[in-house]
This record gives C-alpha cells, sequence and structure tokens, in this order.
C-alpha cells in the first residue's frame, strides 16, 4: 500500500467495510488510480474525511514525482523569481514542477484539488492562495504537505508557512522618506484583504507616528498590485491642492503606474515628486529614473517554502510546523531625493 500507514485509532480495514469496498479499493482511491467510479470515490473520500485519516510521515522519499506551485494570480515579474527559488531546490531533488493560476481568487476551488490528487505531487506551495479545512483534510488523507508562500491571511495553525517582514519594509521606506525631507507623504498599499498588504501600511504609519507627523487620510489609498491601480491611485493623491511630494507604493508595479501618473502631470522625478516600491522585482532596476524600493527576497521565499514541503514528513514527526519572515531591506536608487 505504498508508504501509506493507517492513523493510530482509524483503520483501513474498518472504513472499507462502511464503505462497502475492498481495502485494495481504497488504497486505490488514496493512490489515485483511475480505475474508480466517481460514486465509490466520493464515498470514500467521505469517509476518510469524516474518519481523520491521515497518511503517517514516514520520512521516504516523496511518492510524486512534482512539485505543485499555485499562484493566486500570475505576474510574470514577481511570479518568475518565486518559480526560479520552487525550481532550484526540485530540481536538485529530481522533482519537476506544475504552475497553476487560480485567477484571482486566494481560496481554490474544487476542481483544482480534483487535478491535484489525480497528479499526487510530492508536496504543495500555495502563493497568496489559500484552502478551506476540507480540502486540507483531503489532501492529508492522501499524505501531500503544503505550504503557504506570502499568505493572504492568517495561515492556519498547522500548516507551514514562509513570508518576509513586511511591516519592517514599509517601515524603512517611510523612514528613508522622512529622513530626506518629506513630511506629506501618500502611500498606496495593496489590496485590502492580503495581510502583506495591511502590514507594509502599518509599517507606513508607524514611521510617520514616530516622527511626530500626522497621516492625512486622503494621503492613504488601497491599490490593486497592478500598475493600473498605483496610476488610478496616484492620479487622486497628485490632484490634491496640497499633493504628496512623496509616494510609497506597496509593490513596484504599482510604483511604475505612479510613474505614468506623474509624467502625465509634467512632473519631474525626484524632483518634483520622490517614489519607494517594494519587491525589488528587475523592471525597478530598468526604470528611468531607478526606483528605490524594498527587497523583498522572493526567490529565496520559493526555495525555502519548496525545502519545508519536501522535509514536511519528518517535521511534522517531531510536531513542528514552522514558520519563516525572511529579512527585507532598502535598496536606494535614483527615484528619492529631498524635497524642493
Amino acid at each position: 500500500m505504498n508508504a501509506a500507514t493507517d492513523g493510530p485509532r482509524v483503520r483501513l480495514a474498518d472504513i472499507a467495510t462502511e464503505a462497502g469496498v475492498s481495502v485494495a479499493t481504497i488504497s486505490k482511491v488514496l493512490n489515485g488510480h483511475a480505475d474508480i467510479s466517481p460514486a465509490t470515490r466520493a464515498r470514500v473520500d467521505a469517509l476518510l474525511t469524516a474518519r481523520g485519516y491521515t497518511r503517517r510521515a514516514t520520512g521516504e522519499k516523496p511518492r510524486g514525482d512534482l512539485i505543485e506551485l499555485v499562484f493566486h494570480e500570475f505576474e510574470a515579474s514577481w511570479s518568475m523569481e518565486i518559480i526560479a527559488g520552487v525550481e532550484e531546490v526540485a530540481k536538485a531533488r529530481g522533482l519537476a514542477v506544475v504552475v497553476t493560476d487560480s485567477g484571482g481568487v486566494h481560496s481554490l476551488g474544487e476542481d483544482w484539488l480534483e487535478g491535484a490528487l489525480r497528479r499526487r505531487p510530492a508536496g504543495i506551495v500555495l502563493v497568496s492562495s489559500a484552502l478551506g479545512e476540507r480540502q486540507r483534510l483531503r489532501l492529508a488523507t492522501r499524505g501531500i504537505p503544503l505550504v503557504i508562500v506570502d499568505s493572504a491571511g492568517d495561515p492556519p495553525a498547522d500548516i507551514p508557512s514562509v513570508g518576509s517582514a513586511n511591516w519592517s519594509g514599509g517601515l524603512a521606506a517611510t523612514r528613508h522618506l522622512i529622513e530626506l525631507g518629506h513630511r506629506r507623504i501618500a502611500a498606496i498599499t495593496g489590496p485590502g484583504d492580503m495581510l502583506c498588504s495591511l502590514a507594509r501600511l502599518d509599517g507606513y504609519r508607524t514611521a510617520m507616528a514616530s516622527a511626530g507627523l500626522d497621516v492625512d487620510p486622503r494621503w492613504v489609498r488601497f491599490g490593486t498590485f497592478y500598475v493600473e491601480g498605483g496610476r488610478d491611485a496616484a492620479r487622486d493623491l497628485l490632484a490634491l491642492e496640497d499633493r504628496p511630494t512623496a509616494i510609497f507604493a506597496g509593490n513596484d508595479l504599482q510604483a511604475l503606474g505612479v510613474y505614468d501618473a506623474a509624467r502625465e502631470l509634467g512632473l519631474r522625478l525626484p524632483d518634483e515628486l520622490s517614489v519607494v516600491g517594494y519587491d525589488d522585482i528587475a523592471p525597478a532596476r530598468w526604470v528611468s529614473p531607478a526606483l528605490t524600493t524594498v527587497h523583498q527576497p522572493l526567490r529565496r521565499m520559493g526555495a525555502e517554502a519548496t525545502r519545508m514541503v519536501l522535509d514536511a514528513g519528518v517535521r511534522s514527526s517531531a510536531g513542528v510546523v514552522p514558520r519563516m519572515d525572511l529579512a527585507t531591506h532598502l535598496v536606494v536608487r535614483g527615484s528619492t531625493a529631498s524635497p524642493r
């Protein structure tokens, strides 16, 4: 039965009896065989989940030959850094990588889950995505571990996660602008339902409060983490009568949108407007002026998540659920200067 073993109180023989099938059929369901009717598969799945059956971690080589990497939405510059980190570790372990885009939704649907169960990956890396409790239990019955990268919200207590120091990054970006002499500093963060957006905004607010600077409510905007969101928010901010002299954008794509809005108004960067981004994707170095930004170690985040998911069997047997927040740092380039 592969490396599967029964949980301490759940026997596959008992589940087989209750389902009215053989133990061999239960094994086929667990191992993703196609020669099982949908009705039987659904009945067995429901019983495995209801009885709390999970495969025990054995520390042996993963059963599957691939890593399932799932993005809630794919953006080439940002996503490719994470993919590179995942592929680096997967290749070293002799595994392939399958990349899925969930189409902008943080909660993955049943269609994706059914496909993942058929593919039987060695592990699943979720980027800004989440699974419901029942979905997680179904993965557990197959012994398929998962790790969350850059969780949209608080990750479940029993799921390992990798993120970055978002609050510290927002703090460093805003302090840099304050130290240059800016006092009217606006922030365009990401979507309000994402934890990283709120953490970066909180870092901005903390830096402003520590410097004794009030935050005009009109200076805070929630964006989309895309160029268009940054452009739209910056247009509104720069139309204010007493416009900001600096903008902290919650990611580099939104910062590029700020560049567009500034050019539309004929504002020179950084002489008339300073801009700080977040992520340090490749285009941040290519634009003119080069973008001052917070470096987020995206490639390392992907690599650490992959190591974590492949080592999940050993770690879970020790009762440890790893949490990792990697350090960020400010990279100063040409898009920031003292106000004139």
